[in-house]
């Protein structure tokens, strides 16, 4: 989603992100992509008809609703390496409680993570503190430095590109528990990483200051 007409917020916020994946890969200074998804959770009231040579498979238009659970994505685009964690709902503890994962378990050895994600509510140094001891999350927070992509541009964060890739190979059926779910992702995630699939992004802030004119501000003198 593009912001019709211009908007300085945005456009600052969209060359931040882009500067940033101008960056060289470097192990110690990783930069990494966060993004979140809903998934339904539907089960089969009909036992489905399985494919068949020259039929495809058959499922019946009635089903049952299960609730829903919270997919995060966690991407390094340049490392290919994602991570993906499954919860049951979606608040800022759960968010915490990943970012606290990010650092200790993913990159423990990383002088500085730089963290780009979407500028949710639930999504900022507060929710540390809700969740944690005040000196641990300082701690935390200090390995980070987050960027934020701008409202309307989450095409910018390259961890929704592997979300959608997660949900198009994986997650693109009815699936009735989350246990199914993580299941699923659990093998997803092992043969996608141990394939090294990694992110090649092309567009610059050059390109975004001729495509995107319009979301400029035009200066007179």
């Amino acid at each position: 989603m593009i912001p019709p007409g211009c908007s300085s917020q945005f456009v600052a916020a969209m060359e931040q992100v882009l500067d940033v994946y101008k960056r060289p890969y470097n192990p110690a200074r990783p930069v990494v992509c966060m993004d979140e998804s809903p998934k339904q959770l539907i089960r089969e009231t009909r036992i489905p008809i399985p494919m068949s040579k020259g039929h495809d498979k058959k499922c019946d238009y009635e089903y049952q609703r299960m609730g829903v659970c919270n997919i995060f994505m966690v991407n390094e685009p340049l490392a290919g390496f994602r991570k993906v964690k499954t919860t049951r709902r979606k608040c800022k503890t759960d968010w915490a409680e990943l970012v606290k994962e990010i650092a200790d378990i993913y990159y423990p050895d990383a002088e500085k993570i730089t963290l780009v994600m979407d500028n949710f509510s639930t999504h900022g140094p507060s929710a540390l503190y809700e969740q944690f001891e005040p000196s641990e999350a300082k701690r935390i927070w200090d390995r980070f430095e987050f960027i934020f992509t701008p409202k309307h541009g989450s095409w910018l964060n390259m961890a929704e590109i592997e979300l959608n890739v997660l949900n198009n190979q994986c997650l693109g059926h009815r699936i009735a528990s989350i246990e199914q779910v993580v299941t699923g992702i659990d093998a997803w995630e092992k043969a996608r990483n141990g394939a090294s699939k990694k992110i090649n992004w092309q567009f610059t802030t050059k390109d975004a200051r001729i495509k995107l004119k319009k979301l400029y501000p035009s200066i007179y003198v």
